[in-house]
């Protein structure tokens, strides 16, 4: 008898994959993380700083860089398991949604940032 695999919503469906299809998805999850990691250091780091940047504002950037790299994880994790499902079933792989949030990310937190450079 064959145990069960963690998430079973995933590994439920379709046939086992190429292992270097599998592996390569689970790379690019790990890279996501990394980035979140980045954001949750980034959003520390300002608000340790104290840099010469209107306080406000660099407490906003600081906390859409934190809440940010909180939901990265998640989003991360989602698109993981659509992946996954796609390579099982033989599907063509979904698009991402997560490099349309990281950009928006970073250009609302560069926004904020100029405007807490130009307020100083």
């Amino acid at each position: 008898m064959r145990a069960s695999r963690f998430p079973a919503a995933v590994y439920r469906h379709g046939s086992e994959p190429d292992p270097r299809f599998s592996l390569a998805n689970e790379r690019t999850f790990l890279a996501w993380i990394r980035t979140a990691l980045g954001m949750l250091a980034a959003g520390v780091a300002l608000e340790v700083l104290g840099l010469d940047i209107a306080e406000s504002m660099r407490i906003a950037a600081s906390l859409i860089l934190i809440h940010s790299g909180t939901v990265l994880p998640l989003i991360a994790w989602w698109e993981w398991g659509r992946a996954e499902r796609a390579l099982r079933n033989s599907d063509p792989l979904p698009g991402s949604v997560m490099s349309l949030f990281v950009g928006l990310v970073v250009a609302v937190v560069g926004l904020v940032l100029l405007g807490g450079i130009y307020t100083r």
